[in-house]
């Protein structure tokens, strides 16, 4: 059997955007003709499961082919404990926003670990808490201690660390003015703990608009178009493959 790669799509905070970047990443393996085990773990939103079975019907809609993960959905232990078992090249694990026993499970079987984050500090709460006067990093937060935990076993265990990715995810267009802070804590604190931190993805229309259809911009070409789109489709296609190169995972092909 194939020894999957497992990547884990981790936030304790809602709202940081981590099913749009697990879709992503899912899409352009596929497109890399990459055999995809998918797990949604967030019980009560479910969003990257329906996502997928959006995608079925879509393409059943409009009699089109697309490449398919194979999704392990449920209630309980048994969809990460199905995943798990089976042979793949990847298993890509969408986490819930809170600490939960499965959550933890997934991190510590994890050969890689995403977390996005939105670029402000009112996201770098979840990363660490800062002193509210200096803005300097007091101590890292219990979300980054568990990681740094399940990285120290995992090396115990087999000789090698988990790679931690921290995303700033949803970059806005003009360069807000703490955003140099942030690089700045987010710097400081990647020395402290261990984690990458990378350029996510904007906050374009065309993300949003694709969503519903189980479609992403990895799956746009002549035949797959259902909202009008524009060359921004090209620069969010170039963002995508760059966010790839930048997790060690293949890039997203261009298939326009």
């Amino acid at each position: 059997m194939t020894q999957p790669r497992i990547i884990v799509v981790g936030n304790e905070k809602g709202g940081a955007g981590k099913s749009t970047i697990a879709v992503h990443m899912i899409t352009a393996l596929l497109h890399e003709g990459a055999d995809v085990v998918v797990v949604d773990l967030d019980i009560r939103q479910q969003s990257t499961g329906h996502f997928f079975a959006n995608r079925v019907a879509w393409t059943e809609a409009q009699g089109t082919a697309l490449p398919m993960p194979r999704v392990c959905s449920g209630d309980g232990a048994e969809p990460l404990s199905e995943a798990m078992s089976q042979s793949a090249d990847f298993i890509v694990v969408d986490t819930p926003g809170a600490d939960t026993d499965l959550s933890r499970q997934a991190h510590e079987a994890a050969d890689l670990i995403v977390t996005p984050m939105n670029d402000s500090f009112v996201d770098f709460d979840m990363l660490a808490v800062v002193n509210p006067v200096t803005l300097e990093v007091v101590r890292p937060s219990l979300y980054a201690l568990s990681v740094w935990e399940a990285r120290k076993k995992r090396a115990a265990q087999r000789g090698r660390s988990i790679d931690w990715v921290v995303l700033r995810n949803r970059l806005a267009s003009v360069e807000p003015r703490n955003r140099k802070r942030v690089d700045e804590r987010l710097a400081a604190l990647s020395r402290r703990v261990g984690f990458r931190p990378i350029a996510g993805l904007r906050d374009r229309v065309i993300y949003r608009e694709l969503f519903p259809f189980g479609l992403t911009v990895n799956d746009l070409s002549a035949a797959v178009r259902p909202v009008q789109v524009s060359l921004a489709h090209i620069a969010a296609r170039q963002e995508l493959r760059s966010l790839m190169n930048d997790l060690g995972l293949v890039a997203a092909r261009d298939n326009a």
